[in-house]
Order: C-alpha cells, then sequence, then structure tokens
C-alpha cells in the first residue's frame, strides 16, 4: 500500500540542454551561466554535473555561488570518460588506463563530496566490445567489479550508482542489461553500489523500464532514475520529453517507484535541440508531478487487487482518461 503522505521527490534537468536555442537567452554559453539558466526553470530543485566536462577549470567555489544565486542544490555527480579510454575504461587492457579511469571516477567523487551531493553515477560508456572473439569476458567482468569496489571504498558516504545501457557508442557494454548490472552489483558487494535507471536506456535494450525498476527495486538498489521518452529505433536514444511516447508506461513507472519508496531524486535526460529548454524541463516536471498525484490513489481505487487478477479491461477503464 502506497504512504500518500510520501514527499515528492527533487528534480533536476540535463544541464547541457541549456546550450539550447541561445535566442530565447541572454546569457553567455558557459556552464556557470547554465546553472543561471537552470534557475530560472520553475519546480527545479538540483543540478546533475558531468564530471570532468562540466566541472573542469572550475572552483568548488565558483560552482557552490553560481548554485546559490540560482537557489539551486547539487543532486549527483556523473562520471563522462574521455577520448582517451575508447578502447575501455575500468576494462581497458592496459592497467595504467585502467587506473587512470579509476582515477578519473575518484575525482569526480570528490567534487560530489565538496558539492554536497548525495550520489555519484558512473556511465561507463566505453567498457564494452564490438566484435566477436575480442575480448575475454571474464577478465573484462572481473576489472569492472574491482574498480567499482576501489570507488565504493573510497566513498562509503556516497551513493555509488552505475546506469547501464546496452549499446552505444560500443556494440555491447559488458553490462547491457539491468539484470546483467544487477549481477554486477551483487559481485562488487558493497553496501553503498546500486543503479541509476534510464528510462530511453531501459527501451533501447527492449527491456520493459517498469520491470527493470521493480527488479532493482526489490533488491534494494535502485538509487537513481533519469527518466525521458523515445521511439529507440534503431536502437538510437532519442531523449524526448516526458511520456511522449509511452505515456502509460512512464505512469507505471511513477507508480511503482511510490510502491517501493524511491528515495532518490529525478533527473529529466532530455534532448530539447529545437525547444525552448525552460519550457521543455517546467512541462516535464508539472507532467510529473500530475501523474506522481494520480498514481498516488490507484492502490485507494484498487489497482493492487487488479494487478493481482491481471484484469486488462478493469484497469484499462481505471485509467481511461490519464
Amino acid at each position: 500500500m502506497i504512504d500518500h503522505n510520501k514527499e515528492m521527490p527533487l528534480f533536476a534537468s540535463r544541464l547541457n540542454s541549456m546550450s539550447s536555442r541561445r535566442d530565447l537567452w541572454t546569457g553567455d554559453n558557459s556552464v556557470l551561466d547554465w546553472i543561471t539558466r537552470q534557475g530560472t526553470i520553475e519546480g527545479l530543485n538540483l543540478v546533475d554535473f558531468n564530471c570532468p566536462q562540466h566541472l573542469k577549470g572550475y572552483t568548488t567555489e565558483k560552482v557552490k555561488k553560481a548554485l546559490d544565486l540560482a537557489s539551486l542544490q547539487t543532486g549527483a555527480v556523473c562520471t563522462r570518460f574521455t577520448h582517451e579510454f575508447e578502447n575501455g575504461a575500468f576494462t581497458h587492457p592496459e592497467s595504467s588506463k585502467r587506473k587512470a579511469a579509476i582515477d578519473l571516477v575518484l575525482n569526480a567523487g570528490e567534487w560530489a563530496r565538496s558539492l554536497d551531493a548525495k550520489e555519484l553515477v558512473v556511465w561507463s560508456a566505453y567498457d564494452g566490445y564490438d566484435y566477436s572473439f575480442q575480448t575475454d569476458y571474464n577478465l573484462m567482468w572481473k576489472h569492472c567489479v574491482e574498480a567499482f569496489q576501489v570507488v565504493c571504498d573510497t566513498f562509503p558516504e556516497l551513493k555509488i550508482s552505475l546506469e547501464p545501457k546496452p549499446t552505444e557508442p560500443r556494440r555491447f557494454f559488458i553490462h547491457n542489461t539491468t539484470g546483467a548490472a544487477l549481477l554486477l552489483v551483487r559481485d562488487i558487494e558493497r553496501q553503498n553500489m546500486g543503479l541509476t535507471l534510464d528510462f530511453g536506456h531501459c527501451l533501447m535494450a527492449t527491456e520493459n523500464p517498469v520491470q527493470s525498476a521493480v527488479l532493482t527495486g526489490q533488491e534494494g538498489k535502485l538509487f537513481g532514475v533519469q527518466l525521458n521518452d523515445g521511439f529507440v529505433k534503431p536502437g538510437c536514444e532519442d531523449g524526448l520529453a516526458l511520456g511522449t511516447v509511452h505515456p502509460r508506461m512512464t505512469l507505471e513507472f511513477i507508480y511503482w517507484l511510490q510502491r517501493y519508496d524511491y528515495k532518490g531524486h529525478i533527473y529529466f535526460d532530455t534532448f530539447p535541440i529545437n525547444e525552448d529548454p525552460v519550457r521543455e524541463a517546467e512541462y516535464n516536471i508539472r507532467l510529473y508531478k500530475k501523474w506522481w498525484k494520480f498514481a498516488s490513489v490507484l492502490d485507494e481505487k484498487g489497482i493492487g487487487e487488479l494487478l493481482i487478477k491481471q484484469d486488462t479491461m478493469a484497469i484499462l477503464e481505471l485509467l481511461e482518461g490519464q
């Protein structure tokens, strides 16, 4: 049963999107000005930073001052590996490169600590392979486990979160599904190790994002959520606004976040290019709040019993108009 007194999650939105539609913004095209522009988004609470891309060359004091002026706080720091790791980061065949990749993540963790973030998200963009007979899968897996153990042990106060993705830029990631990523988390064996699920990445993996969230939630390992939408054909990440392609699935996702008492924030990982990024972020926030309120009363309307019975038509009628 859902606790209807639960607080709504806090919201963050993709910082890079603030570089779109410069004709609608008079500020400079810099990270600090992007923070200022995000401060104009009604309902936004947090900023998620990519490291090192967003933070290199800045001091903690400058970033915190920009956040304070925009009335925002840091949600998470997310690692972005540089091009030197295109042949692998944690899984690079050279030990010196693997160490450099770990050091990059540890630096991101220091930024998370200094900016008072609660979560360090690792998107392993290059930890995978492109050919048959290209790699030793067991060894690649072992290197990932060991690297994450180092990160978890260095920052026990942070939630260390792997963001799985099936493909792009590598053809196959070593942890290319939610199930594979959960197996990795089990092998890492650290309390502060979990997953950040990206709605679009789950779609790319031909998964139902809701089931992926439930599997992760029942393990107590759903640390982060990135919401977006897309057609994902052929296997592309569209980064469309919330619920624009899969509205019913998105509503169900929100319902199960409530069922599992999700404690993290909501990050809208969307890619407005021709659209006003401020209006797009505000739309995402408004729609999420609307669906959150609707989802919170579904148990009172008997959806739990209907789910057990798998009464499709009764459920469709209950959701009619939403």
